[in-house]
């Protein structure tokens, strides 16, 4: 018997077919790491790996200095701050209040934070082999990735994304 929603999908558009792999892929995940984590608690730790990057932490540090220290940014800053210390909380993160490179605010991986991102990785990497994920499907995804990439940077760069 053909899957009940076989129709439904072929008719999408492409955005709706991105979302649900990008939700098979989470839940895949999420199932079956060692510890629970919230979707966008595993975001925000592939985050704090970004950001440890000497490339992304100066961009971070060039536009904190520039950046309007008004009420909303305050805001935003307690709010970031708030959803790194749940990571912190659980010994993924360490959170630096008053680093010496100028940032309200620095994150680093602890040695747990680290294995628990490795086996994220791992995850997604079996996650691809069960749903086949072929050479021919990565060239595909990597043009789509490559060509869409550029929206989000524009966006981040505009908006002086230090958080």
């Amino acid at each position: 018997m053909a899957h009940p929603h076989k129709k439904a999908i072929a008719d999408m558009p492409a955005a709706s077919l991105i979302a649900i792999i990008e939700e098979s892929k989470m839940t895949y995940v999420r199932e079956n790491l060692s510890i629970f984590m919230h979707e966008s608690q595993v975001k925000l730790l592939k985050k704090v790996r970004k950001h440890e990057k000497p490339h992304h932490k100066r961009v971070r540090i060039r536009e904190y200095e520039k950046a309007e220290k008004d009420d909303l940014f305050n805001m935003h800053l307690g709010l970031y701050l708030k959803k790194y210390k749940k990571l912190e909380k659980n010994g993924l993160i360490e959170i630096d209040l008053n680093p010496e490179n100028g940032l309200a605010y620095d994150c680093s991986l602890t040695p747990k934070g680290v294995e628990i991102l490795d086996e994220i990785t791992r995850l997604e990497s079996e996650w691809e082999d069960i749903v086949g994920v072929n050479d021919d499907d990565l060239e595909v995804l990597k043009k789509l990735a490559l060509d869409s990439f550029e929206i989000s940077y524009r966006h981040k760069k505009k908006k002086g994304f230090i958080f």
